[in-house]
């Protein structure tokens, strides 16, 4: 018979790595906003030729997205569905 402690049996308990629960950042903003905010970036950069307005688009887009993910790092998932659900208790 297996010994029961608090609720956990032993030898079934696996340590998780944090890694697995925490939201993939680069550069310090979240993933899928960073590859899109390049990649606009670029398009206006090197497709219309204006790479001052290309890096600036960038740095401000980045450095949006990097203060946003400091305060709640899931803003993306929370902002879509923000944006999706109606106010069922508007004022």
């Amino acid at each position: 018979m297996s010994h029961i402690d608090n609720g956990h049996v032993a030898g079934f308990e696996v340590p998780i790595h944090a890694s697995l629960g925490q939201t993939i950042l680069l550069g310090g903003a979240p993933r899928g906003i960073a590859i899109i905010n390049g990649t606009v970036a670029a398009a206006v950069g090197l497709g219309l030729q204006q790479w001052p307005v290309g890096i600036a688009i960038w740095a401000i887009g980045h450095t949006i997205a990097v203060f946003a993910a400091r305060g709640d790092p899931d803003f993306v998932p929370v902002l879509l569905r923000h944006l999706r659900q109606k106010g069922y208790l508007a004022c």
